[in-house]
């Protein structure tokens, strides 16, 4: 038997079923990206308004952004088609850092945090003066959130009509807190002043008239209105989380009526921290501290301050907040 020779041809090349193309880590960089803020979300894709226009248009989140979170008033940069005609659909390909964020669990041990808003200048704390009744644990909730997450607060009172929010809006005068009247027969035009040119969210329960307050603000925002039921919670007459433009420059965003204000993510020091002058006193207190005052805490630092001055009364204001974060008394509807 003869022995076989081989030469090049008898040798077959499989073709590589993947493609040729080559593999590589290099992303394109969007160089071409227009940018815009997100004002709506919604399973799945974004309503962003491009700078320099009026109507949002709808996008999604490119591949390669991964599971990056997204949310209203985001600053996002946009490939694709970005026209706007119906049934086109751009793509977010770079998320700008955020200057401030919002957050909130769904309770104390939920260790989940959710961004409520980001990029606020200010949080517009909504709550009525009586029907229903006010909470100030709610209230000291989102406080902490504004000042723990680099966002100026303003305390809203609706329904000023029923009963004087005066004693209310006392509660929190010593941490220099603004606070504005909104009742049916209270003019909005300090409050507009104060959220023109601004990014402005809206918090507050079901029923306290935030979604009647919106389109005081917005007059062509049409925001769904309702009544609070027999059992003293509201109806929640909003779902969803939007972005509107104010007619004087700004936007306002509406969130969705909210029955707890959960802030498993901040702890006593983080609170502290925000006020300058109480910050520098507990760098003295003792290992373990929870700066809530005797008994609890005997030789905490913040006792040392002159009780005639500011810094006592803001000290006074803080404990309020440090008791509202460790206690689920007073937060809940």
């Amino acid at each position: 038997m003869s022995k076989r020779h081989w030469d090049e041809s008898d040798i077959r090349i499989r073709p590589n079923r993947k493609g040729t193309r080559p593999r590589t880590k290099d992303r394109p960089s969007h160089d071409d990206a227009e940018f815009g803020m997100v004002v709506t979300k919604d399973r799945g894709r974004w309503g962003v308004v491009l700078d320099g226009r009026e109507e949002p248009i709808v996008t999604m989140r490119a591949r390669e952004m991964g599971r990056t979170a997204v949310e209203v008033g985001d600053r996002v940069g946009l490939v694709g088609d970005t026209s706007g005609r119906e049934g086109t659909l751009a793509r977010i390909v770079k998320l700008e850092e955020r200057t401030s964020v919002l957050r909130r669990t769904a309770d104390d041990t939920d260790p989940f945090e959710r961004i409520v808003v980001a990029n606020a200048d200010q949080l517009l704390i909504v709550t009525a003066v009586a029907d229903p009744p006010p909470r100030s644990g709610f209230v000291e909730r989102a406080l902490i959130a504004a000042f723990v997450g680099n966002v100026h607060p303003i305390l809203c009172l609706t329904k000023s009509d029923l009963t004087d929010p005066a004693p209310f809006a006392a509660e929190f005068e010593d941490l220099d807190v603004t606070v504005v009247y909104a009742g049916v027969d209270d003019p909005v035009d300090e409050l507009r002043d104060m959220l023109e040119g601004k990014v402005t969210a809206l918090v507050g329960h079901s029923g306290v008239g935030k979604s009647t307050l919106v389109n005081r603000l917005v007059p062509d925002a049409h925001r769904e209105t309702g009544v609070v039921s027999g059992v003293g919670k509201g109806r929640h007459t909003s779902t969803q989380s939007v972005a509107l433009r104010l007619p004087g420059g700004g936007w306002i965003v509406d969130t969705p009526g909210i029955r707890s204000f959960g802030l498993a993510h901040v702890d006593a020091d983080t609170v502290i921290g925000v006020f300058e002058d109480l910050a520098a006193a507990v760098e003295n207190c003792p290992r373990g501290c929870t700066h809530l005052g005797p008994p609890a805490d005997p030789e905490c630092a913040l006792d040392n301050f002159d009780p005639d001055t500011a810094s006592a009364r803001r000290r006074d204001a803080v404990r309020k907040l440090l008791e509202a974060l460790s206690s689920n008394n007073e937060w809940e509807m």
